[in-house]
């Protein structure tokens, strides 16, 4: 993955990231603001109705104005102006509660003028305790509530309402705690593709250097036998003059690859520039058709060409479309058991090319076909043991039609061959 690609990667999970997070805060605001006005209508309609019944009993008149204030979130107090009796005030309270739904546990206290103090502080709980009744028990004494209209009041807190109402949203906090998953997920997986390109960046530094290190001896030794071959003493003895030879094509099969892969290093560090132009693919077939036949021969082999039309014009990289045609032929001669017989074929489909390269060899089993063009790797060979090279050809032929925007397709058969064909537009003005 290139540094283009980590770089949209990361900016765009971000911001998705960053989108996630503010539309789940606001969810989860919301939600919590509309609990706290359903508890806060509930909570203000049942202390009215026990402030009524408190009248009622009391046989006095209620003010409207100014009856009931929330001193905090979950405080609330209520002017009745009149004096009341305590154990009347936990009935009616609790009975109110009751007909809004509202089951939360509850302290109330009641003003004392002489003390100018919350007296009572009776804690009024509806879970069960461990011996099974429900009771009230003394708590902390409820703040006074220091308004000069305010004379006979009682106030009433929840000390749980928090607890409780995110009880109530547990279906928004799941989800909530899903999403944050999400993040720390995708900031895991950013920094294991970070890690990994890291280790990629090594290992390509690593074999870029080794095989730029290989450059110098392998030069050195391909001077040396080219002076061996020259050599009269060398020439003259057979046996030696074999050696050197087997010396000199090893050493320009071992340049070939390191070539490979010091041009596929290019390709990766910097992004393909194509010297485009106008390449008439039928003559550059017959170009390279005296270089394709020397290798299959050297295998007793035979190339065939079907060309179907005399001049196939095409924009195109001719380098690039040299090293593809080279590529498929010699993949065509290395995965052949007996006597390679490849098919160079080129048709002219409407306003397209379609440039196919078959040979008869040994097949790619189906669960292959789809990793042979991933770089170094290779399909294992069954019962054929010469196959050289590191996986590198296919991959390379993917990455010059890509550049291209050429369509490839791959047809093989495992025991009756492969066909490799690319797709390409032909040149405008041109038959």
């Amino acid at each position: 993955m290139t540094n283009r690609a980590i770089r949209r990667v990361i900016l765009l999970g971000t911001l998705t990231v960053i989108g996630l997070i503010s539309v789940q805060t606001y969810w989860v605001m919301r939600m919590w603001d509309l609990q706290e006005q359903d508890f806060d209508r509930r909570v203000r309609q049942a202390l009215l109705e026990t402030a009524r019944d408190l009248a009622r009993v009391g046989l006095f008149v209620l003010e409207d104005a100014n009856l009931i204030q929330r001193v905090q979130s979950n405080y609330y107090v209520v002017n009745i102006n009149n004096q009341f009796d305590e154990a009347s005030l936990e009935f009616y309270l609790k009975k109110a509660f009751e007909q809004q739904g509202l089951r939360e546990d509850f302290q109330y206290g009641i003003f004392d003028c002489s003390s100018n103090q919350m007296v009572s502080g009776r804690l009024v709980k509806y879970e069960k305790k461990a011996e099974g009744d429900a009771s009230t028990q003394l708590h902390l004494p409820l703040p006074a509530h220091h308004d000069s209209d305010f004379i006979y009041y009682f106030g009433v807190r929840f000390p749980n309402k928090a607890v409780n109402l995110m009880a109530n949203m547990w279906v928004v906090l799941a989800f909530t705690a899903l999403v944050l998953l999400a993040v720390l997920f995708f900031i895991y997986t950013i920094g294991v593709i970070l890690q990994q390109k890291r280790l990629s960046e090594l290992q390509r530094d690593f074999i870029n250097n080794m095989t730029h290190e290989f450059k110098t001896p392998i030069a050195t030794i391909n001077i040396s036998t080219d002076v061996f071959l020259q050599n009269p003493l060398i020439q003259s003895d057979a046996r030696l003059l074999r050696y050197a030879g087997i010396i000199k094509e090893q050493i320009m099969r071992l340049n070939t690859q390191v070539e490979k892969v010091l041009q596929l290093a290019k390709i990766e560090r910097e992004h393909l520039k194509l010297n485009l132009e106008e390449v008439d693919l039928a003559d550059l077939i017959k170009g390279l058709q005296p270089s394709l036949e020397m290798k299959t021969e050297e295998k007793k082999g035979k190339l065939e060409l079907k060309l179907h039309t005399d001049h196939a014009w095409v924009r195109a990289d001719r380098l690039h479309l040299t090293n593809i045609l080279h590529n498929l032929v010699d993949n065509g001669i290395k995965y052949s058991k007996s006597p390679p017989h490849i098919e160079v074929e080129l048709t002219a489909v409407n306003s397209h090319l379609v440039l196919a390269v078959r040979d008869h060899g040994i097949g790619i089993a189906p669960e292959h076909q789809r990793h042979v063009f991933k770089k170094f790797y290779r399909v294992p060979t069954g019962n054929v043991h010469n196959v050289k090279g590191f996986g590198l050809g296919l991959y390379y032929v993917q990455t010059i039609c890509r550049e291209h925007h050429w369509k490839l397709h791959l047809d093989s058969e495992p025991g009756r061959g492969t066909t490799v064909s690319i797709q390409m537009p032909s040149a405008n003005g041109h038959a």
